[in-house]
């Protein structure tokens, strides 16, 4: 039985580098077909290392026997962020065709719907897959406000790390560790975030569009957090706390 488990533990670790030899890959096509600088490499090469790092780690201490296809789908979101990701790091030595970062973008952006639907179909949801497609749409959203707050002033990064902010918050005040109810509206807010920021990137419409664009992504994530927010604060003066391990997802789930 001890074999295997291990040997099914090497299979599920085998997808994790896969996924980083796929990010190496769509590396490589990107730097042959724009010339990709320097910074683009070495971004894109460390969040394929750190990606490969952090889930082979969860992966260890999740013990799941089959990586199932949900997180496929979510560890090919991954890779295309990954190429955002470098894309907008090479963006501050040259500019990128931009045709070529929004296509990468919206397909993540249209894959983020995909992999929930897999996992209910499958009956392969995990704690740890709903974690993975979490973190992969908080970090898309915080290179894409990278990129617009080029364009639109450094305001913009609020809308990226405003859930990064809520987590260290949550260090400090365990009643933020508490459990949020359901909510269509945050999932909506959510899903606009990226699809704001995509549109304001891409450049089609003109500046004060673009602004007023990235104002209602903005706008719209100030409110649900502070929604938020203060259902905890209530609740925690109502009920008792209880301790998590794994820290709820605010208003980017």
């Amino acid at each position: 039985m001890a074999l295997n488990n291990t040997y099914d533990a090497r299979l599920v670790q085998q997808e994790t580098a896969v996924g980083a030899g796929v990010q190496i890959l769509l590396l490589a096509l990107l730097g042959s077909a724009i010339g990709m600088g320097p910074a683009g490499w070495l971004t894109g090469l460390v969040f394929a290392i750190a990606t490969w790092a952090v889930l082979s780690r969860a992966l260890h201490r999740s013990r799941l026997s089959s990586f199932g296809p949900a997180n496929r789908v979510t560890l090919g979101r991954a890779t295309l962020v990954g190429g955002v990701t470098a894309l907008v790091a090479d963006s501050f030595e040259s500019s990128p065709p931009v045709t070529l970062l929004v296509g990468l973008t919206a397909v993540a952006l249209i894959l983020d719907g995909v992999d929930g639907k897999v996992a209910r179909r499958t009956g392969t949801s995990t704690a740890l897959g709903a974690r993975f497609d979490m973190e992969v749409d908080a970090f898309l959203i915080l290179v894409l406000s990278v990129y617009v707050a080029t364009q639109l002033g450094p305001w913009v990064l609020l809308i990226g790390s405003m859930r990064y902010a809520f987590v260290a918050a949550a260090r400090v005040l365990p009643w933020l560790n508490a459990p949020l109810p359901p909510s269509f509206a945050r999932k909506t807010v959510a899903a606009l975030q990226g699809i704001c920021l995509l549109l304001a990137g891409a450049e089609l419409l003109p500046h004060t569009a673009n602004l007023a664009v990235a104002l209602l992504a903005l706008g719209s994530l100030l409110w649900s957090f502070g929604r938020d927010v203060r259902w905890l604060y209530r609740t925690s003066r109502t009920s008792p706390v209880l301790p998590v391990e794994e820290l709820l997802e605010p208003a980017l789930r």
